[in-house]
């Protein structure tokens, strides 16, 4: 009997086969690659956003400088009497976003604006809106401090005296009940007729919060402001925000996420003008919904 070379043998299925390579699944791409090459995506916001009364409704917000857009299709609810806190990297449109609600940004040529804001059921945009009448029911602090080159006494009754109120009485009340609402009374209420430039910093910035409120704005707008002060005063400010919980709602933008996670209820992440997720601070920090957010307030980038 021949014995048959391996060339004749007949190899069983499936033997000495090269196995086939199932074709790759490209990984999907994620939200914020998808947004760095200028697709759209929808934002994450929480329920429990919507079962709050909101004092104000962004809704399909955009914004261009020029040709270039700064703001995608932003929708949003601020509750009433909460602390919003607006976080995310340097240039992914906080301060924009924030500079449009008492409608700061007009004062740029090549701004335009698509969607619209509603304060208290009343559009911001609309055509008949006079522009200083709107910002007196706004109070809004920078992140430096820019007391006026005037008395203690004269920098909180500001917005008071330029809509001609004159009564002593009254403007000696607003000034006290302001500078105890920033928590500045006791410090300077024995040097009322110095300059607010003679302030320590953080002073300043609670003079600036006390000039804000003396008005009883709708929305306080905080434009960083602990930025420019020091650890203690940061702290005085921190502790200020939350006592003006309640009696205000406050829209704030924080470079700093354990600044966000200390005072605020409400946190919107965004990223290169987009919102990303928004819910409740506590949430978004321990529990969010989406792995870019989780990324972000853990430190990953940004």
């Amino acid at each position: 009997m021949s014995t048959a070379s391996s060339n004749d043998l007949t190899p069983l299925p499936g033997i000495n086969e090269t196995p086939m390579t199932p074709p790759q699944k490209k990984p999907s791409k994620g939200r914020l690659e998808r947004i760095a090459n200028g697709e759209s995506v929808e934002a994450v916001i929480h329920k429990s956003v919507f079962e709050e009364d909101a004092v104000l409704e962004i809704k399909d917000f955009r914004l261009w400088y020029g040709a270039k857009q700064a703001l995608f299709d932003v929708s949003m609810p601020m509750p009433s009497g909460q602390v919003t806190a607006l976080i995310g990297p340097s240039g992914c449109g906080k301060s924009t976003l924030l500079r449009c609600v008492n409608r700061m940004n007009d004062l740029i040529d090549t701004v335009r604006i698509q969607g619209d804001m509603i304060l208290n059921g009343e559009s911001i945009f609309d055509v008949g809106v006079d522009v200083i009448e709107l910002r007196k029911r706004m109070g809004m602090v920078f992140q430096k401090p820019n007391p006026f080159p005037m008395s203690i006494y004269e920098n909180v009754v500001y917005p008071l005296r330029i809509d001609g109120e004159r009564n002593r009485a009254v403007l000696d009340e607003v000034c006290e009940k302001s500078l105890r609402g920033a928590a500045l009374w006791d410090e300077v209420k024995d040097r009322l007729q110095d300059n607010g430039l003679s302030l320590s910093g953080g002073q300043q910035q609670r003079l600036c919060i006390a000039r804000a409120i003396a008005s009883e704005p709708e929305v306080l707008l905080l434009d960083e402001p602990c930025s420019a002060l020091d650890p203690l005063a940061t702290i005085k400010i921190e502790d200020l925000i939350r006592d003006l919980r309640g009696e205000y709602s406050i829209l704030i933008v924080t470079h700093n996420m354990q600044q966000a996670s200390r005072v605020s209820d409400y946190t919107a992440f965004m990223y290169l003008g987009h919102l990303i997720e928004y819910g409740p601070t506590q949430q978004l920090f321990t529990k969010p919904m989406l792995k870019e957010t989780e990324d972000y307030v853990t430190g990953r980038f940004g």
